[in-house]
Parts: C-alpha cells; sequence; structure tokens
C-alpha cells in the first residue's frame, strides 16, 4: 500500500477527537519531576514520533536514551537503583526479563488493555505492539515453496551461503530463547553450529539483512515481519523481498511483543503510567499498525491489510515469561562461537 493510502487510512480514524479525547482523560500533568526518563531498546526512527506526540497530548516533558534492548538491560543492571530511567522500553520480553526484579507492579488499567498472553504474568510489564519471526526471501529467485517448512533445515548443505542473520540483534535472541524452551539446549546448540558450518552471513541488524536480501547478496534472511513494509511503499510491489512464515511454525514463526515496564526507583510513577495508558491508547495503537507495520494489542484496533492475520501464523505455544532468559542464550551463542 502506498503511503499517501496508509496517511488516508490512518486519517479515518478521527485523530484530533481521538487526541482531544485522550487530553480529557489525562486530565493535565501530574505533579511530580519534569521530565519523564525513558531508555528505550526500539530505534528512535520507529517510536520517537509517537513519543514525542505523547509529549505533546500529556504536556510530561520526556527524555529518551536510545540503545540495543541488551545494553540497556545491562545500563539498568550496572546502574541499579541509581539508576535514572523510569520506562524500559524493550524491543522484547527477554530485555525485560533481564531486569524484572527492578520493575515496579502495574496497575490492573494497565495490565488488562492486553490480552493475557501479552502481559508478563506476574504484572510487573506489558506489552505494546505485536511482532512475528518470518524469513524474508528474494522474491525473483525463490517462491514460497522453495522455502523450508522449518528454519532446522536452513542447516542442510543446500542454504549454504545464502541465509543472513543478525545474532546481536535482541529479537533474534529472543527467538534462540524459545528454541531453548521447544528444543531443549542440545538442539538448539545443534541448529546454531549447523548453522555457522553453512557460512551465514551476519549483518548489524534486521534492516541491512533485509536490503541484502533485496540485493542478491543472500537469498534469505532471519528477521521480523514489519521491515519490508516501508520498503514496499517506498520502492513498490517490484521490491523484491517478501515474507514466509514457516508453515511448520516452532521458532522461526514465533509472535511476540515489544513491552515497557516502570522502574521500582522511579520518582515520576504517575507519568510513567501516563506513558503506558498512551502507548496502549487507539491513537498509539494504530500508529504502530499502520506507520511502523506491527500488530496492535488493544481491542478495536485495525491490523494493516498488508499484514499476514496472527491467527495464520503458527506461532509455537509459548508464555512470554519462559523467554526472559537472556543470560543464558548469550551463553549458548558464545559457546557456538555465534557472537564474541
Amino acid at each position: 500500500m502506498a503511503r499517501h493510502g496508509i496517511s488516508r487510512w490512518f486519517g479515518a480514524l478521527a485523530m484530533a477527537a481521538i487526541i482531544g479525547a485522550l487530553v480529557a482523560g489525562c486530565g493535565g500533568q501530574e505533579s511530580g519531576p519534569p521530565t519523564l526518563t525513558i531508555y528505550s531498546g526500539r530505534s528512535e526512527s520507529l517510536v520517537g514520533p509517537i513519543i514525542t506526540q505523547f509529549s505533546a497530548v500529556t504536556g510530561v516533558k520526556v527524555s529518551v536514551k536510545y540503545a540495543g534492548t541488551p545494553q540497556l538491560s545491562a545500563t539498568l543492571l550496572e546502574e541499579g537503583k541509581n539508576t535514572p530511567a523510569d520506562i524500559f522500553f524493550a524491543q522484547d520480553p527477554g530485555g525485560l526479563g533481564a531486569v524484572e526484579s527492578m520493575l515496579a507492579p502495574l496497575t490492573p488499567q494497565v495490565l488488562e488493555r492486553v490480552p493475557e498472553w501479552a502481559r508478563d504474568s506476574q504484572g510487573r510489564w506489558v506489552g505494546l505492539s505485536g511482532r512475528a519471526r518470518t524469513i524474508v526471501y528474494n522474491s525473483q529467485k525463490l517462491s514460497k515453496k522453495d522455502l523450508p517448512d522449518d528454519i532446522y533445515d536452513l542447516t542442510r548443505p543446500e542454504w549454504r551461503g545464502r541465509v543472513g542473520w543478525a545474532p546481536t540483534n535482541a529479537s533474534f535472541q529472543t527467538m534462540v530463547t524459545a528454541m531453548r524452551v521447544l528444543w531443549g539446549e542440545d538442539k538448539t546448540l545443534q541448529w546454531l553450529q549447523g548453522m555457522q558450518a553453512n557460512s551465514p552471513k551476519t549483518y548489524s541488524g534486521n534492516g541491512p539483512a533485509v536490503v541484502a536480501v533485496a540485493d542478491g547478496e543472500v537469498d534469505v534472511a532471519l528477521v521480523n515481519h514489519y521491515y519490508i513494509y516501508p520498503l514496499l511503499a517506498e520502492r513498490g510491489p517490484s521490491f523484491p523481498v517478501r515474507n514466509y512464515h514457516p508453515k511448520a511454525g516452532g521458532p522461526g514463526a514465533l509472535v511476540m511483543v515489544a513491552g515497557a515496564g516502570v522502574l521500582q526507583t522511579s520518582k515520576n510513577q504517575a507519568n510513567a503510567e501516563k506513558f503506558l495508558e498512551f502507548m496502549l491508547s487507539p491513537v498509539a495503537q494504530q500508529f504502530f499498525a499502520a506507520q511502523t507495520y506491527e500488530y496492535p494489542l488493544v481491542d478495536g484496533v485495525k491490523v494493516h491489510p498488508d499484514l499476514t492475520p496472527l491467527k495464520d501464523i503458527k506461532s509455537p505455544a509459548i508464555g512470554l515469561a519462559q523467554l526472559a532468559d537472556l543470560k543464558g542464550t548469550e551463553a549458548l551463542l558464545r559457546r557456538a562461537n555465534v557472537i564474541p
């Protein structure tokens, strides 16, 4: 769908009316520190606009520290009670799980806005948008029938030198954590070693891996589903990359969430909760659907029409709390010489 078409689709939701209702519902800025400090493991290009809109709507001043989710979780653990952060906005449940002891319980008003599967079972963080792992493929070279039913099969000799991955990326590491849950440590290690033996090409993130597929540098790559859509909108249907959700499901079809929690040490708890409420409002959820091509998590918000419906993705039945062992996954990736 072209960008101007997306804008019309998004505008049809009567943005002004929604924002007006939000302002009325927020009731003005709460007393307390003037600035809300957010540690964001999501990139500024993806979430910067909606964070700016939160500040404009509520009058809450915001300071954002952007970095990778693993780096920020490590920073939070190092800072401990001295952290200036009020909110940790993570790319995946693994990053939140790594610091869960530092997070404060959230109110039912926040937690109950999303389905049970999309929030922490202990109520310490909440999902803000849904993302699916996928195989992107070069549609000029391959069709879906050429692709494996399960990502384990990418270790076969015929895929040697044809696969791209981004093993330092937080979502990739969450997928490996799901492998450990589903397959166990031994089979996951075998997959990592088999992939290494097949000479995959390593990229700094999902975006460069998608571009590499388009350029013919690799035939397929393991990424999140939403990276192809801005490029399709910009370059049109001739852009030669498409998503494929493995038929057999498994970790390669994992549906996960980006989420956030409030630090126990925050002195700005009221505005921190206000931020989460805004991110789960119709205006923010429609932003995620229309502008970042993610899956909204609240009722009544339409999924982007170009996305595969969640019901058609064979995501494994894994509780998000099971994806929290980031340290164990990093240790296994090092054992397999996938990361330094």
